[in-house]
């Protein structure tokens, strides 16, 4: 428990030692030595606390020569952090600015680049957050706008795929509030559970169970996945064409979305790549590009299709010839058939030769591996606005401008256009254990603003609360949980 971390609102009552906590709307009682229902605050002697330190993150020290570890090369060295210009201070661990109208708990003045800087972090309160889930695959998991699941409750939906790629959109002030107390409790411990990048089961209503977890390749009903597909059946076309010519006389790239065939396509066409007379199912698009050559499913490409020769529709006696040399091939390369014509012009399976297979072998060399990607995503609201700034809207239009670095964290984030302060960012380029929750139901997470000191004074911002960097590492420093900068975050500098 951070003992130095007493919290700047709660009030005493009565004579028994309990606390009242106002860090959120549920506004706990909270006896000596226990904590709140978040278990973020507790009771300290009669004081409220933060029971998580604040965390602080630090990046090695650039110099002429190269970048080194902190210690090195500092005569000035005083043991336990890095010389103050490569210290950020996250909102991980500060506390909440609830209910509104106090400064932000934390307001650091430091110097970067020569440039007089101020930081203001706090602990966000988001019952209007949600996360987007990219999951690598090609497999169909569910219909559009199909009901995702955690213990039968509804936390979310299937959303438009894109490319290569199944995506999920969870939570949302209506699951989070709009509906059962069980519900909402669930979004909650869901969401939370994969933004601190834990594992989660999910149900999809007609479709698949997975088990989802940043940075983890997609587990879909119980198998994990191993490869993004490289493109479309078109886009495999285009890519392998040169390298089949003169080793096979047609390709068909199975793929739920696209179907490519080799002597129709284009690319096949400026290689003179002759007509086989072999007609695929589906709808003809454009030439060699065919949709709906199948019902979605877990089969080739994203098809239900299980046997890839079920694609083919006829095959045109006058144009086909026997010997005919076919590869059927998924746009991941991890399944494929190899066939020649008899006789009778039916296909007839018979070993992959070892040129046709090394260019199904590229195929998969080529695609990366499948993983589970999610994105935090929320709104910055009064608690956040008012903690930098008496005049919130005057925050908003320089966040807008791109005078104000909004952070995650320290993770950056992507700012969506239009009104408001619509941030994502991607929780694997957050610390471990940075979100949190109150069971209003609403997820807790850290947020910076970083900007120019002079900027700060002419928003009206809380000035009078600004403390300079060395101060609140001589006051923190020694309880403060230190972590890292993460590799790949840009340094948070206005």
């Amino acid at each position: 428990m951070s003992t130095d971390r007493t919290a700047l609102f709660g009030a005493r009552e009565g004579n028994e030692g309990i606390v009242r906590c106002d860090a959120c709307p549920v506004l706990c009682r909270i006896r000596p030595g226990r904590s709140g229902a978040c278990s973020r605050y507790a009771n300290q002697d009669g004081a409220l606390v933060r029971t998580d330190p604040l965390v602080l993150m630090q990046r090695a020290v650039k110099t002429g020569g190269g970048t080194v570890p902190f210690l090195e090369g500092s005569e000035d060295w005083a043991g336990g952090l890095a010389p103050r210009e490569e210290v950020f201070v996250s909102a991980i661990g500060a506390g909440t600015t609830y209910p509104d109208y106090k400064p932000a708990p934390f307001i650091v003045g430091s110097r970067h680049a020569g440039v007089d800087t101020v930081t203001v972090v706090t602990e966000g309160i988001f019952s209007y957050c949600g996360l987007k889930v990219k999951i690598d695959t090609d497999r169909h998991l569910g219909p559009e706008t199909a009901a995702v699941r955690v213990d039968g409750e509804q936390i979310g939906h299937v959303t438009t795929a894109e490319y290569g790629s199944q995506m999920l959109s969870l939570g949302g002030v209506r699951h989070l509030t709009g509906g059962s107390k069980r519900e909402g409790n669930v979004t909650c411990a869901a969401m939370l559970a994969l933004c601190n990048k834990q594992a989660v089961e999910v149900s999809i209503d007609g479709g698949v169970t997975l088990v989802l977890q940043a940075g983890q390749a997609p587990i879909v009903d119980g198998v994990p996945e191993r490869r993004m597909r490289v493109g479309c059946g078109s886009a495999a076309i285009g890519i392998f064409a040169q390298q089949w010519h003169g080793h096979v006389d047609e390709v068909i790239v199975v793929d739920d979305h696209i179907t490519g065939v080799l002597s129709e396509h284009q690319a096949g066409k400026c290689l003179d790549v002759p007509p086989t007379g072999i007609r695929v199912r589906g709808r003809r698009s454009t030439p060699g590009r065919y949709f709906q050559v199948a019902h979605p499913g877990d089969g080739w490409g994203g098809t239900d299709i299980k046997d890839p020769l079920a694609v083919i529709e006829s095959i045109d006696p006058k144009t086909a010839w026997p010997g005919l040399r076919l590869l059927l091939t998924s746009t991941t390369g991890e399944d494929h058939l190899y066939v020649e014509l008899d006789e009778a012009l039916r296909p007839v399976p018979v070993p992959t030769p070892p040129n046709v297979l090394k260019t199904v072998e590229r195929i998969g060399e080529n695609c990366e591996p499948a993983m589970t990607s999610v994105l935090f995503m929320a709104g910055a609201g009064g608690s956040l606005r008012a903690g930098v700034t008496e005049n919130p809207v005057l925050l908003t239009r320089e966040v807008q401008r791109s005078l104000v670095r909004v952070t995650i964290g320290g993770a950056p984030c992507t700012l969506w256009p239009g009104g408001g302060i619509t941030v994502m960012a991607d929780v694997l380029r957050v610390p471990d254990g940075a979100f949190g929750y109150v069971p209003t139901p609403a997820l807790v997470a850290p947020m910076e603003f970083t900007l120019r000191a002079d900027l700060y004074a002419r928003l009206g911002g809380h000035v009078d609360h600004a403390v300079p960097l060395e101060q609140l590492l001589a006051e923190y420093g020694s309880t403060a949980r230190q972590e890292a900068w993460i590799d790949g975050n840009p340094w948070p500098a206005p």
